[in-house]
């Protein structure tokens, strides 16, 4: 085989008779041709393979199986599409035999092997079904350029899969598209269940967080029976799947403006049973033509939904109004306060909106009150400034959009995960409702 041609997929085996298969192990062994990566099967027609190391076996050793090692056996070579892994092999560490394999692999090419190279090696991937994505900061070394294309077969077996993509940096567009390359295979359609969701997605056109999984837990298990949502930044589903499948959504209008996300999302809606309680408003929701129709609003855009929050007023239902989930990448720098727009008139037409509490009242938000200085002691005081700004700007909005004061109150400050060293991807959920004419 030339060095440049396509590597074939498995591993190359050596096939005889089940009577001659110890002798040819040892023989293999001894010469050090033995692959104990795989394991030595046994073949429907009751021969045995035995994996060999190399893309063939040279024709020195294969006459020297027929004649000396075992005489009168048959010697053919075979190349085993699904080889299975050895006991051994499966007691490895991925990366460990990532690793392996490759550097046997590349040093058989004439490649001299460095740390440089191991160092460049992933140590860490997302797996899709047969597909493996790899992250953007491997095999960056100029000396893979010459390997490839048959260096991402080499990967591909040593991980176990069909499909390979690497992942590059996300595109700096509103529709935060992925720059992910398809190294191996004809297509980067894969499927994700979380929570009992499916989620059909092209890695290469459309992203998929796994850390956003508190979330979605999260807004599964919020009562929403009956209510109408919007979701301004609705992606493949992340959240519209969790709010009609678990929480209950009577409707949700979801918003999107990736033609690739929308495909996906349509495929998602379908195969979990929910298309008709969904509609998609494809392109950009600053244009949406929408209002009044929302018992609730997710915002679900970082680093932030800032530019959505004019929306997301003017969706809510202006008779009772709704609750926002507003996600943000906030700042924990110690000291470093985001600046708060002017609040004192601001403040005092929030105060006279206040309900008054009947002693009833009061006996039940005890109750509520001890449960929120418990979860307000792991609540950075970082968040809990950008949430008291983002609340007073919402209820300037509201007012400027519908003419009168609205009363608005943090209900919760959840943080979803560490986005980036001292940065961190929180979630307020801000109730927000007119306020009566007495006031």
């Amino acid at each position: 085989m030339e060095v440049g041609g396509a590597q074939p997929a498995g591993a190359a085996a050596v096939v005889t008779e089940a009577r001659f298969a110890q002798r040819y192990r040892q023989y293999l062994e001894e010469q050090q041709l033995l692959d104990g990566r795989h394991r030595v099967e046994k073949l429907p027609d009751g021969r045995v393979a035995l994996p060999v190391l190399g893309e063939t076996l040279p024709e020195p050793h294969l006459r020297e199986l027929r004649e000396r090692v075992a005489p009168g056996s048959t010697c053919v070579l075979t190349r085993l599409l699904r080889a299975a892994p050895s006991r051994k092999a499966q007691g490895c560490p991925p990366a460990r035999r990532l690793c392996l394999e490759v550097r046997r692999w590349a040093e058989a090419r004439g490649v001299t092997w460095s740390q440089e190279l191991e160092a460049d090696l992933p140590r860490s991937w997302q797996r899709h079904g047969n597909l493996l994505l790899l992250s953007e900061d491997c095999f960056q070394a100029e000396q893979w350029k010459q390997l490839e294309p048959e260096l991402w077969e080499t990967v591909a077996s040593a991980l176990g899969v069909q499909r390979l993509a690497r992942r590059g940096r996300v595109s700096p567009n509103g529709a935060r598209t992925p720059a992910v390359a398809l190294l191996l295979g004809d297509h980067g359609w894969v499927e994700h269940v979380d929570n009992g969701i499916r989620y059909k997605f092209d890695v290469t056109r459309c992203m998929f967080s796994s850390g956003n999984i508190s979330e979605k837990l999260r807004v599964a298990s919020l009562p929403c029976a009956g209510e109408v949502l919007v979701d301004l930044y609705a992606g493949i589903g992340y959240f519209t799947l969790p709010f009609l499948v678990h929480a209950g959504a009577a409707f949700v209008h979801a918003c999107e403006w990736s033609p690739h996300a929308v495909a996906a999302l349509s495929t998602n809606l379908e195969i979990n049973g929910v298309a008709d309680r969904c509609q998609i408003h494809f392109g950009d929701n600053r244009k949406l033509q929408l209002s009044s129709v929302a018992d609730r609003v997710n915002l679900g855009l970082l680093p932030s939904s800032e530019e959505g929050w004019p929306v997301a007023c003017q969706v809510l239902r202006q008779d009772a109004g709704g609750v926002l989930h507003i996600h943000q990448n906030v700042d924990s720098f110690p000291g470093k306060k985001p600046q708060l727009p002017g609040r004192s008139g601001l403040e005092e037409e929030k105060q006279t909106c206040l309900p008054q509490i009947t002693s009833n009242q009061k006996e039940k938000q005890t109750g509520s009150d001890s449960r929120r200085k418990k979860q307000a002691g792991a609540i950075k005081p970082e968040w809990r400034r950008w949430a008291e700004s983002a609340d007073v700007r919402i209820a300037a909005l509201l007012q400027q959009l519908h003419g009168k004061p609205w009363k608005t109150q943090i209900l919760n400050i959840h943080p979803v995960k560490s986005y980036a060293p001292h940065v961190d991807h929180v979630v307020l959920d801000l109730e927000c409702r007119p306020c009566p004419l007495i006031c």
